[in-house]
């Protein structure tokens, strides 16, 4: 059994650990709101925008564009949103886990453009390639930002360095709910569905002024960087919740182990008086 030094010790530095825990938690409540406000504003106008591309891409027929272009084999790039610190439960090592369990992004056909230290060590530890680390961008993303990041993934895209462009990054549900997501950016892949509901079977086909490769050139480009940029975002927000939470737990923890060792402490300082009560009783009783 530990000695009272010892147990004392051991709930002085919980005790420390917990005033930690606490305020970190307080940090995270108070940049969540912010983030979340932040979030649940724009996420309609990405969601709209990925609706909209994907509808007016359905109702486009022969055009030659390197944006539209399908290819074989080939790079996958990546873009990995993360954090760059941790303690935040198991948000950094969820984006890690998706990527890894999608089976066709392999490290031998893909190559990462990091946004967050966490994910882009996590990733390189199993073998995977970065070939842009923007971790920087997460301490406070801007739209700016995301263009710049985009256009170094359009020009490589345009160039047939890469074939694909994926998303990875959390997206934030709500407080306490933080889903990772895998999305595919280029090439737009277009489903029956939106297909039938954008009039394709009618022979319905978008018009373009003054010529549809110049109108795609100006609209892809903004399309992948406002979703890009609204996945940062959500990113953010997802990162304070999964951190607040985390703390929260480790207070409670905390706070039980605490209980825990005053309790301990108690019984071993009642142990020890009765103890010594007992040497005096004895004492007394030879001396007598």
């Amino acid at each position: 059994m530990a000695s009272m030094r010892d147990i004392k010790r051991r709930r002085t530095s919980i005790s420390s650990t917990q005033q930690i825990t606490k305020a970190m938690k307080l940090v995270s409540t108070v940049k969540l709101q912010k983030a979340k406000q932040h979030a649940e504003s724009t996420t309609p106008y990405f969601n709209y925008m990925y609706n909209t591309i994907c509808s007016m891409l359905a109702k486009t027929k022969n055009i030659n564009h390197p944006y539209l272009m399908q290819r074989d084999g080939g790079k996958k790039g990546v873009i990995v949103i993360s954090s760059n610190r941790g303690l935040a439960g198991g948000y950094n090592s969820n984006v890690v886990k998706l990527i890894r369990d999608f089976d066709e992004i392999t490290p031998e056909n893909s190559q990462l453009y990091c946004i967050g230290r966490k994910g882009m060590e996590g990733l390189t530890h199993r073998g995977y390639q970065v070939a842009v680390d923007e971790s920087d961008v997460m301490e406070a993303p801007t739209y700016d930002d995301a263009s710049r990041i985009c256009k170094q993934l359009l020009d490589a895209y345009a160039a047939g360095e890469i074939t694909e462009i994926y998303l990875a990054y959390t997206h934030f549900k709500n407080t306490v709910v933080h889903e990772p997501k895998l999305l595919k950016l280029l090439p737009v892949e277009i489903s029956e569905e939106e297909i039938a509901e954008s009039g394709e079977g009618s022979n319905v086909l978008m018009n373009f002024e003054p010529n549809p490769e110049e109108a795609i050139g100006m609209i892809i480009p903004k399309y992948v960087t406002s979703l890009v940029y609204g996945a940062l975002i959500e990113a953010v927000a997802s990162e304070n919740g999964a951190r607040m939470q985390a703390m929260d737990s480790a207070t409670s923890n905390a706070e039980e182990m605490i209980e825990n060792l005053t309790l301990s402490y108690n019984r071993a300082r009642q142990g020890s008086i009765t103890q010594e009560l007992t040497e005096i009783i004895a004492g007394a009783e030879a001396i007598s």
